[in-house]
């Protein structure tokens, strides 16, 4: 199926770029974040399983257990502080 995926502030800067439109066999945001991860480089660097890591499915936050599905927008975000 095919996704787009969004990358902001941090992990954007790191990866060179915005978004990226995928082909994956990922069911849900875990499995597509280990297909991200497996590219290694700054892919493993930046969305590592240790980092801090936000992720929303369609403009809605949620966690990695959420469903993917064809057509769907996920983004990647680093947490945001304010002050």
């Amino acid at each position: 199926m095919q996704v787009t995926v969004k990358y902001f502030a941090s992990i954007r800067e790191r990866l060179g770029t915005g978004s990226e439109t995928l082909d994956t066999h990922a069911t849900t945001l875990q499995a597509l974040r280990d297909e991200l991860l497996a590219r290694g480089g700054a892919y493993a660097e930046s969305l590592a399983r240790g980092k801090s890591v936000r992720l929303a499915l369609n403009q809605v936050m949620c966690d990695e257990s959420a469903a993917l599905v064809a057509g769907a927008e996920v983004a990647f975000f680093p947490p945001v502080t304010g002050g």
